[in-house]
């Protein structure tokens, strides 16, 4: 076995243990969020500030987590901002009062961001050195992470244990386990790619910024459909449906196991289907899943919640792939990704930020039905917009990046 399929199989396991500890992370800081507004008495309004501010400081932080990882390689981003994004859970956890927390919040979310754009920046390169999809199951990982994470923090509260106690231990511990999935990383080549950009180009690479404007379009519009899912899917079935209390979070759950289910299962897919068509179908079946949520009120009443749930478990087949291939299409450009893959994953973080919010302030003036026609509009855009895309980006990337001989496990 030569050292070259050694690295690629050693890489692809550190950066499967990346995505698993980013998830973990965030989902220690979502299920210990209620815990947190309780010790600092935040409300709603303060709560919904320092969401914000996390927010905006990953937002900061991955787009000059690009520039990084396009000078030093996103390994050595990696082996500094995994770490970081765990250390900087201590943060909230030991935040005194609510303006501390407003600063430490900042903080937070630069380390969630550089992390994010550092880890997707080497899976690219991962994948570029497999020959084939793999991308798909890390995004499925960070799923798992996010779960272990929020089940963890339930186990530590029902044996009476408080969730500050459980950040604290986790800001300590959870650099250390970055540490040996850093060190599995693909090593540095002997000198990183300089090439200049040339005019209209992202720097080093050969994607054009209508391209990768393009491509955060797409992004934009799936991170804003699966952002109205996972905060809206279960209010839609209680004041819509009517669904019984104990039921309606089902809506949720079902969304995401079919997202995490295809995103773990979804690198054979696009390995037969190409990017082109993957992109293509994953809008359509995300459209045709709102579609049904949307007509759920009009059906049979013994129906209505079949209806809904086929719907967002279709919503989640289809957006599980978007993110995947777009990642993939800009690593498969060749050339430096950095700056290109910080600028979609902004543009897609930009989604996930503000869909929600924009969904209340609609659902508040009109309906919450009403609403949800946003994400079903752009989940049509996901294709409209990602079609194009990859097959620009599936012309660029035959001259400019040679396909190596695939790995097979």
């Amino acid at each position: 076995m030569n050292k070259s399929l050694i690295d690629a199989r050693r890489a692809r396991a550190g950066v499967f243990g990346f995505f698993f500890l980013a998830g973990f992370v965030m989902g220690l800081w979502a299920a210990g969020l209620p815990s947190l507004n309780d010790r600092l008495d935040l409300g709603p309004q303060r709560l919904g500030t320092v969401l914000l501010l996390i927010s905006g400081g990953a937002l900061a932080s991955m787009l000059a987590a690009g520039p990084m990882v396009d000078r030093w390689g996103s390994r050595r981003v990696c082996w500094f901002a995994g770490p970081f994004s765990g250390l900087v859970l201590l943060g909230p956890a030991l935040a005194p009062s609510y303006w501390t927390l407003v600063a430490l919040a900042v903080v937070f979310g630069l380390g969630l961001g550089v992390t994010e754009v550092a880890m997707n920046a080497h899976s690219v390169e991962v994948e570029r050195r497999y020959g084939r999809p793999i991308i798909s199951a890390f995004h499925g990982t960070w799923s798992l992470g996010g779960a272990a994470g929020g089940g963890l923090t339930s186990l530590i509260l029902g044996a009476g244990v408080d969730a500050q106690a459980l950040l604290i231990a986790a800001a300590v511990v959870v650099p250390f386990l970055y540490v040996p999935a850093a060190r599995l990383l693909l090593p540095d080549p002997p000198e990183h790619e300089s090439a200049e950009p040339g005019a209209g180009q992202s720097g080093g690479s050969s994607l054009k910024w209508g391209l990768i404007a393009l491509l955060g379009l797409a992004a934009f519009a799936g991170h804003l459909s699966e952002g109205a899912a996972i905060d809206w899917a279960a209010l839609h079935a209680r004041w819509v449906l009517d669904t019984d209390p104990a039921l309606a979070p089902l809506a949720y759950t079902i969304f995401s196991a079919a997202m995490t289910t295809v995103r773990l299962l979804g690198d054979p897919i696009r390995a037969r289907l190409g990017s082109e068509r993957t992109i293509r179908l994953a809008g359509v079946f995300a459209t045709v899943g709102y579609v049904l949520v949307l007509v759920a009120p009009m059906t049979p009443e013994g129906l209505r919640v079949v209806c809904a749930w086929t719907g967002w478990a279709l919503a989640g087949v289809g957006l599980a792939t978007v993110v995947p291939v777009l990642f993939s299409a800009v690593g498969a450009a060749g050339g430096r990704v950095g700056r290109a893959l910080a600028m979609v994953t902004a543009f897609g973080y930009s989604g996930l930020l503000l869909g929600p919010a924009v969904l209340g302030y609609v659902a508040e003036a009109t309906s919450l039905p009403i609403a949800l026609i946003i994400p079903a509009v752009l989940a049509a855009v996901v294709t409209l917009a990602g079609t194009p895309a990859i097959r620009s980006m599936v012309r660029l990337a035959a001259p400019a990046a040679p396909v190596p001989e695939p790995v097979r496990d």
